[in-house]
């Protein structure tokens, strides 16, 4: 059975920095594409960024230059540098496109001004 665990999140201020975690258990990691999305409150889930299983990245455009998305053998991480009060949201792993089973806790990161 697969699972996502998120973690790394919580409270930093503007400009700060974090680094989250999703552990992967599962033969599906080392195929798929790998990707974080958050959910801000009151609005809908975003993709953040993806990476594939060959490590090519993509990310939205409201994080480039400030995240960055990589991978080892059954973790995906993301950095996030340059916080802004608007990237405040829970944060999710997922594959590329998102699998509705696979969708976990999520981490909450906030961010303060």
């Amino acid at each position: 059975q697969v699972r996502l665990v998120e973690s790394g999140g919580g409270l930093v201020q503007a400009g700060g920095s974090l680094r989250l975690s999703c552990a992967a258990s599962g033969s599906i990691f080392s195929i798929s594409t790998m990707a974080w999305y958050r959910q801000a409150p009151g609005k809908q889930r975003e993709l953040v960024a993806y990476i594939t299983r060959f490590g090519v990245t993509i990310y939205a455009d409201s994080v480039k230059g400030r995240f960055a998305i990589s991978r080892s053998p059954g973790t995906v991480y993301l950095q996030m540098n340059s916080l802004e009060p608007e990237d405040t949201a829970v944060y999710y792993c997922n594959t590329h496109p998102p699998q509705p089973t696979l969708w976990g806790q999520g981490t909450q990161v906030t961010v303060s001004s």
